[in-house]
């Protein structure tokens, strides 16, 4: 898998795919991401890449000329499922979204500045919009870097044990059950004695049981279906980041 990321901060995104899980994806040929300084696509001797809005208003907004000839040239090179842009009015990420995300090939992420990009770019190059959440942030680095991580970690061979992935919250439309770990008794807190049993099936109905109760607890929403991938997806949809 390849996911190529535009950006005009590509420093920003040094850290995140340098270490830990997304490094070990790389070092065994699993994934390859690749960052993309906007700044080499710039207008003039300034490299320009934002200019003042048409109509007046705060804020810069990225032009569609440079975006336009970055996509253009890795577009030449191989053939993308997706190409994604991060703006706080996109579809809200989740996890089916991720488990889609990573049966793809290639991805493009593009992430926003300023007070976004030219709308020419989301009606013409954009293929699906992503928010992670409904806050704005500075720019779409540091979201394009946790739709990164969440579609990555998915791929087979890239956990260390490939079931982990498929327990984790909400891959079954449930929070993930307590965890423990040892010792058994810590100051009096004891460890639930179903996980001490060796029981296999008494120990999965426990943790299913659990998972019921946290999540109608916690996130009462996903209880009612909220969680699905089709709900409001449509070809683009409105996260500057």
């Amino acid at each position: 898998m390849r996911i190529d990321i535009i950006t005009v901060l590509p420093g920003l995104l040094e850290g995140p795919f340098s270490h830990s899980i997304l490094k070990r994806a790389e070092d065994k040929g699993l994934a390859s991401v690749k960052v993309h300084d906007l700044r080499g696509y710039g207008i003039g001797k300034q490299k320009s890449v934002d200019n003042y809005a048409f109509g007046g208003g705060a804020g810069m907004v990225m032009m569609i000329e440079p975006i336009a000839k970055c996509i253009e040239d890795l577009k030449k090179e191989r053939d993308y499922d997706e190409v994604i842009y991060m703006t706080p009015d996109g579809l809200t990420f989740n996890q089916a979204m991720a488990n889609s995300f990573s049966l793809t090939e290639n991805l493009i992420i593009l992430c926003g500045h300023y007070k976004g990009v030219d709308e020419r770019v989301r009606q013409h190059l954009i293929t699906k919009e992503v928010s992670i959440g409904d806050f704005v942030l500075s720019g779409g680095e540091l979201a394009a870097a946790v739709v990164t991580d969440a579609i990555i970690r998915l791929l087979p061979g890239v956990l260390n044990d490939e079931t982990s992935a498929l327990t984790d919250s909400f891959q079954d439309g449930l929070l993930a059950p307590p965890v423990y770990t040892r010792p058994a008794t810590y100051k009096g807190w004891k460890v639930p004695e179903v996980l001490l049993s060796g029981h296999a099936a008494n120990i999965e109905s426990w943790r299913f049981d659990e998972s019921v109760r946290r999540t109608k607890e916690r996130r009462p929403d996903l209880m009612e279906g909220d969680n699905s991938l089709g709900k409001g997806d449509s070809t683009t949809a409105r996260n500057d980041n």
